[in-house]
């Protein structure tokens, strides 16, 4: 019963703040383009489902490559750097500063390097820019969060730092690496947008040029329709590595 109501709370939560929403925009009369009626926004959604599906696809497609990217990236990064605390010293303040810098900065030049032909390279750079730091950040911290009885016993039976690294610290750093991928996949779409956002380009063809485009021409409700599917494609992927890492855990806690 409890699990029961625990589902239903929000769902009923939601209906009243839409039905609201309803009520309020047909009393007062609100013109469409200033802001549409929920009804309003499902109708549009049911008639540019195809090209929104589309449009989700590509950037789905963008945030998870850049994602894949940046964990390649990042998990390197921190083996090759753990080992080492001077060399972490010297690394982590420039990985700091790169994720500090809005991508509204860089994204004209990464649009540059990517080539005024090819914006989803850029979109994917962007993006992986900002999916990269949740992912190194945990990587170290769980490299560097060892058990000092089992570090010890690693010495005693003299194992070279690298056997250490492989067989103690990356085992350690199981459950930071999990947390960091499932706070970067959500960056990662954010990240998507964004940069489609910022390159000002139709060629990546995501949702961010799907509202750009309807916002163009006062559109509004499918403008909302794009941002709901943006919504709920983001929770998805979150949910996703949410379960990912419960199933991991759960196993790992196992061995």
């Amino acid at each position: 019963m409890k699990r029961a109501l625990d589902l239903l709370a929000p769902l009923l939560f939601v209906a009243v703040l839409l039905g609201a929403w309803e009520l309020a925009v047909r009393a007062l009369k609100v013109p469409p383009y200033l802001l549409p009626a929920p009804s309003q926004i499902l109708a549009a959604l049911a008639a540019n489902a195809p090209v929104l599906a589309a449009s989700a696809w590509n950037t789905l497609k963008m945030a998870l490559g850049a994602l894949v990217f940046a964990s390649a990236a990042a998990t390197l990064v921190a083996l090759l750097i753990a080992p080492s605390p001077l060399v972490e010293k010297a690394v982590r303040p420039v990985a700091v500063v790169l994720q500090v810098t809005p991508i509204v900065a860089i994204a004209p030049q990464v649009n540059i390097w990517a080539g005024l032909d090819h914006p989803e390279r850029a979109v994917m750079g962007l993006a992986a820019v900002v999916a990269f730091f949740p992912i190194f950040s945990g990587a170290l911290t769980g490299l560097n969060a060892i058990d000092p009885d089992l570090e010890r016993l690693f010495d005693l039976y003299g194992a070279s730092r690298w056997r250490k690294l492989l067989s103690l610290r990356l085992p350690s750093a199981a459950p930071f690496l999990l947390e960091g991928h499932k706070v970067a996949a959500g960056l990662a779409v954010i990240g998507a947008v964004v940069a489609e956002f910022v390159s000002g380009s139709g060629g990546a063809q995501g949702l961010a040029w799907r509202i750009l485009e309807a916002a163009n021409r006062l559109q509004t409700a499918k403008v909302f329709a794009a941002i709901l599917i943006l919504g709920l494609m983001g929770a998805l992927v979150h949910a996703a590595f949410q379960a990912l890492q419960a199933w991991a855990l759960t196993r790992w806690r196992g061995r």
